[in-house]
């Protein structure tokens, strides 16, 4: 995964059309696409961003090696002329995006493109690809979070996840949006990640008795010693064999710091109770339970419900394959196009609603309550509006228009979500590292009222369209259907 060229990791399509605008015109001009989702996954009110990092490598990278060359030219459908400007590509445009960990809403972008059409139009599939993929993940790994409340999560779904790219930057994307540490070394060793496990079925079942597995597990590890107790009978071997071992640990003054049990099967608020039980009267209220099994946001909220004595969750394939909502449904559409000096809007229509596309070169502005810092809304606006703190600001709903909402002016606060990360072709961001923007995401999560933060059906967040481009938006479609 390091130093790869991605550079065809995109749809012939983007290589035909390129083809198309580069003989076509004299100049490319400039154009302005924006990524963004349509729906938030899961039933949520938002969701996260995430890949950010590796779009930032991919636009670095972004060359077509002799190799490509050769395999393009092989295809018999480029002209010389074409592969030529090619063979000598790199990309001179500018990006802007939300920051990595950054609640984000439908419709409004997440990453935009300003750069010639050709350049724009290349970098389509691989930002889909990046962003739609670690969203996903990040989305799922806060709702788990939010589920677990002040519990630690361990990401361990690398065996589980579609392949080495997926189980890699989505344990860093879980990272990002709530999970503490991972199993995955590599991951580990690349972000900085604590890496954490226990041990398998099979490890006591290489040996003669369980107690035994577990001392000589105990012997090696003695500073992180948790005991995987279902192998053959929880309540009846398991938890006892790891107790007895803890008595010997005691008494040989070797006594860890960081001890305790993992259930992985049956019914774990039962067995949780049961187990804590009886830890706590053989003398150890410190030793941790853990718990895997096939965990997800609502287990773990149901288990939690029912008092299970469960402090460390280990959720794997429900969280890293986003099991129930496998997509994230991103998409990358252009929004304006440069004609004499200035970009002139460009909308898409469609008979669904949803797929209607919000023209013209845009910024988000969120709203926040000044008081109590939760936010109110985000407004997507033309980037040339200005906004004064002291007015009153007035929000509607662009669908159902007579939905409004007046701030009164100094009562709320506005902050440009969409920041530099390439200008002219140069990258002009600091790229944060993983607990950066941990933290980062920790303390947007906090601006979201806990309405929005149900499993099921949340309270909505709304993005409103500022009225000049409510305005816009509305001429461009009685323009469009007069055609």
């Amino acid at each position: 995964m390091d130093g790869r060229n991605l550079t065809l990791l995109t749809d012939l399509y983007q290589l035909t059309m390129m083809q198309g605008y580069y003989l076509q015109a004299e100049k490319q001009p400039m154009a302005v696409f924006d990524l963004f989702h349509r729906r938030n996954p899961y039933g949520s009110a938002f969701a996260i961003a995430a890949g950010l990092d590796l779009a930032i490598d991919y636009i670095l990278n972004l060359r077509f090696s002799p190799e490509d060359m050769q395999y393009l030219e092989s295809l018999n459908i480029f002209q010389a002329e074409f592969l030529d400007y090619l063979a000598n590509f790199h990309f001179s445009g500018d990006i802007k995006a939300v920051p990595e960990g950054s609640i984000i809403l439908p419709n409004e972008p997440i990453l935009q493109v300003i750069a010639p059409i050709c350049e724009a139009q290349l970098v389509e599939t691989a930002l889909l690809n990046i962003i739609n993929h670690q969203s996903l993940i990040a989305t799922k790994a806060a709702r788990v979070k939010w589920a677990a409340g002040e519990d630690e999560v361990m990401e361990f779904g690398l065996r589980r996840a579609q392949g080495p790219d997926a189980g890699f930057y989505g344990a860093r994307a879980c990272v990002i949006a709530g999970c503490s540490s991972t199993s995955n070394l590599l991951a580990g060793k690349e972000f900085n990640i604590p890496v954490k496990g226990t041990h398998a079925h099979s490890w006591i079942m290489t040996f003669p008795s369980e107690k035994e597995a577990f001392r000589t597990y105990a012997n090696l590890y003695p500073n992180s010693c948790i005991l995987l107790v279902d192998t053959y009978n929880t309540l009846k071997s398991g938890v006892p064999n790891a107790i007895a071992v803890f008595d010997e640990m005691k008494a040989a003054g070797k006594m860890p710091t960081f001890y305790g049990i993992r259930l992985d099967s049956g019914d774990l608020s039962y067995l949780s109770k049961k187990a804590r039980k009886m830890l706590d009267e053989a003398g150890y209220p410190d030793a941790i339970i853990s718990a895997s099994s096939d965990l997800d946001e609502y287990l773990i909220s149901d288990l939690k419900l029912q008092g299970a004595k469960i402090s460390l969750w280990g959720v794997g394939t429900n969280l890293i394959t986003a099991k129930e909502n496998p997509s994230f449904g991103g998409v990358y559409k252009l929004s304006a196009i440069e004609e004499n000096g200035e970009f002139i809007p460009k909308i898409k229509l469609s008979d669904n609603i949803e797929k209607v596309t919000n023209p013209g070169v845009k910024k988000i502005l969120r709203v926040y309550d000044k008081e109590t810092g939760k936010m109110k809304a985000d407004l997507l606006a033309l980037a040339d509006e200005q906004y004064d703190l002291n007015d009153e600001l007035e929000l509607f709903d662009p669908s159902d228009t007579w939905k409004r909402m007046n701030l009164e002016g100094g009562s709320y606060e506005l902050r440009e979500m969409l920041v530099p990360i390439f200008e002219k072709g140069q990258l002009v961001y600091e790229r944060p590292d993983v607990f950066t923007i941990k933290a980062y995401c920790d303390r947007e999560k906090e601006t979201i009222w806990e309405e929005s933060k149900r499993l099921h059906f949340p309270q909505k967040l709304y993005m409103d369209l500022s009225l000049p481009l409510y305005n816009l938006k509305k001429q461009l479609i009685e323009e469009a259907i007069r055609l």
